[in-house]
């Protein structure tokens, strides 16, 4: 023992030493929670500064929701001002569900007693079922202070308030839609101040003309999908109103702009998703741009009367510019019918009638004898005819190839009738001698120098392609079959393979009135639209002349000689026109007859042009078109002048036109 205490205090260097050495691996372990606890600062700091943003923005679309509100529509007027389409209230009741939630749950607790008083504590529902009875016997609560004061009897629908609290519970809810006028003037008067009920005006499209152009102008549907360009917010959950859209006519055409400008309000909301008002953004809707169309309403409507209780269509143009003065096609539709959304019955009755479509863009017709003014063009133009020659004799008969062909069913008998003549009293055997000498192939190049082979691409929707100009090398593409001298001689005359449109028909007269050979119809009014003007037909002044002369001798003493009923003379103005009946085969075999009539007037300087179609059912190719179309033409041709030699109308609207 001795020994050992000596030598320790002999090492006493030694012993020092071993007290002042580290362990490595401690030092090592040092690093190592450093190292941890800087990382975990850096990614503490990096949630908190770095990305504070990201969880702003999960608390903000957590935290709040937005509201889209449509504007309204633009308004739509006449060439004169007078309002064809505008906007009205529509009054309904609605239930604001964030004012209710201290109700509900005073509800939902009357209930559960209720259940617990009644019975065994097993038979009491699911909490959800209690909520859902809860919300209908408040709602329905609320509905019977509105049936009080209304007189209505209205039941809450259970199934679409369920599905109104599970998707939009942040708009209010509609109690009742379409009040009259003295049920909302009796709850404006009868409800409480503070009431969560309120009595809410929105805008639903109005005609005030109701049937008049309903094709042209056409309808809105309701549209869930609004936006509201520039309002901020795009990240939210989003609520929507209904607003609409165009689904025909012009009103789909110019959608875009008639269209307002949709407002919006964005709102926080508590946790069990009611909102906080106020609300932290907000935006007025506003009023789409309105359209002035080429209709003159007075004309519209005198077409329509016109045309009556008969399936047709009347389309009137003006020469210079091609602004469409009339569009009307029957049957027709009360257009204030789709305001909001159009009945099944009404839908039903429309189908019936075949009152969808618009016969001035999509019937889809034999011309009849109107074309023979195009084959007169096509056939002066290249010499086959000229005014003073009479190239066949009239007998009332002609055989082309093994077929005999009759002029006007075979009552005519009109001898060496000239080129004025043939047009005025419309010869049939002339026109098939001036088809056979001009071929199909120069009649089918002639109507698509015309256009008659493509769509106008007039501003409405639908314009369908359909028409066709036919000729040899068409026939053997679409039927398969070789042309023969039959279709020449129908072609000649308007029938057979030609189909054309009342609109187009009208822009052919209408280029006819001006010399030239095409007419762009347009929907949109220019005060100072300039005129139209493309290339000339291209016949000598004494060929103008004589085609000219036959189309006023038609309204005069030939087809159209009608028009000399003092119900349908114009002092002082003189119409250039022609006739036409046409046929054509339908399903089932029946055969479909078009009373045709197309003109221009003055005759002399023409400022208005025509086209009218009526289907019927009875042939006869001279007196039909005179008989049942050239009194509907005669009958707007009289109103324009009228209006033209009346005072100026001043028209004082509450809405301002653009």
């Amino acid at each position: 023992m001795a020994t050992d205490d000596i030598n320790l205090a002999e090492r006493p260097g030694n012993l020092l030493e071993s007290h002042k050495n580290y362990d490595p691996r401690i030092i090592s372990f040092y690093f190592i929670v450093a190292a941890l606890l800087l990382t975990l600062a850096g990614g503490l700091a990096y949630r908190q500064l770095a990305r504070v943003g990201d969880y702003a923005g999960a608390e903000r679309q957590q935290n709040q929701r937005r509201i889209i509100f449509p504007g309204p529509r633009g308004n739509i007027y006449d060439r004169n001002g007078q309002l064809l389409v505008g906007n009205r209230h529509r009054f309904a009741i609605l239930l604001h569900l964030d004012e209710l939630k201290a109700e509900l749950r005073r509800e939902h607790i009357r209930i559960y007693k209720n259940y617990l008083a009644a019975g065994d504590k097993k038979d009491v529902p699911a909490d959800s079922q209690l909520k859902q009875i809860a919300r209908v016997t408040l709602v329905q609560r609320y509905l019977d202070q509105v049936n009080a004061i209304t007189g209505r009897e209205d039941r809450v629908d259970a199934v679409d308030l369920r599905r109104h609290f599970d998707r939009q519970l942040l708009l209010p809810y509609t109690l009742v839609d379409n009040l009259s006028l003295k049920e909302y003037a009796r709850l404006i008067e009868g409800l409480p101040v503070r009431s969560p009920l309120e009595v809410y005006a929105s805008n639903i499209r109005s005609y005030p003309y109701g049937t008049a152009a309903a094709h042209t102008l056409g309808y809105v549907r309701p549209d869930n999908e609004v936006e509201a360009e520039g309002f901020p917010g795009e990240d939210l959950t989003t609520f929507k109103m209904k607003g609409t859209a165009g689904k025909d006519g012009l009103e789909k055409w110019f959608d875009l702009q008639l269209q307002g400008e949709a407002g919006g309000r964005i709102y926080r909301v508590d946790p069990t998703g009611y909102k906080i008002n106020p609300p932290l953004e907000s935006r007025a809707p506003k009023q789409g741009r309105h359209l002035t169309t080429s209709l003159d309403i007075d004309l519209q409507l005198a077409a329509e009367e016109a045309i009556g209780d008969q399936r047709g269509t009347a389309v009137a143009l003006d020469v210079a510019t091609g602004e469409v003065l009339v569009m009307a096609s029957k049957p027709d539709f009360d257009l204030n019918k789709f305001s909001p959304r159009a009945s099944a019955e009404f839908v039903a009755d429309m189908t019936q009638r075949g009152a969808w479509y618009n016969l001035a863009l999509n019937g889809f017709w034999p011309p009849g004898s109107t074309f023979k003014i195009l084959t007169t063009i096509a056939s002066l133009r290249r010499g086959t005819i000229t005014p003073t020659e009479a190239i066949i004799k009239c007998n009332g008969t002609l055989r082309v190839g093994n077929r005999i062909y009759f002029c006007d069913n075979g009552r005519g008998h009109h001898g060496d009738v000239l080129l004025t003549e043939a047009i005025a009293k419309s010869c049939d055997i002339y026109y098939y001698e001036a088809g056979k000498l001009t071929t199909p192939s120069g009649i089918a190049e002639e109507g698509r120098r015309f256009h008659l082979d493509e769509p106008t691409g007039i501003e409405l929707p639908g314009e369908g392609h359909r028409m066709t100009m036919p000729d040899p090398e068409w026939k053997k593409r679409t039927q398969k079959e070789s042309w023969v001298p039959g279709d020449t001689a129908n072609m000649a005359i308007g029938q057979g393979f030609v189909l054309v449109t009342p609109l187009q028909m009208a822009c052919f007269v209408a280029s006819v009135a001006r010399g030239e050979i095409f007419t762009k119809p347009t929907l949109v009014h220019q005060p100072n639209r300039p005129p139209q003007h493309t290339e000339p037909i291209g016949l000598k002044p004494e060929e103008r002349r004589a085609l000219l002369e036959g189309m006023m001798g038609c309204a005069t003493y030939g087809t159209a000689k009608t028009l000399n009923a003092p119900a349908y003379q114009i002092a002082g103005v003189t119409i250039a026109g022609k006739t036409g009946t046409a046929q054509k085969r339908v399903e089932g075999g029946k055969n479909i007859n078009f009373a045709w009539f197309i003109c221009f007037a003055p005759a002399d300087k023409p400022e208005i042009a025509m086209a009218v179609a009526i289907e019927g059912d009875t042939a006869g190719e001279s007196l039909e078109g005179g008989r049942y179309a050239a009194p509907v033409a005669a009958t707007v041709l009289k109103k324009y002048f009228e209006k033209k030699s009346a005072p100026a109308r001043r028209v004082i609207s509450p809405f301002k036109t653009e």
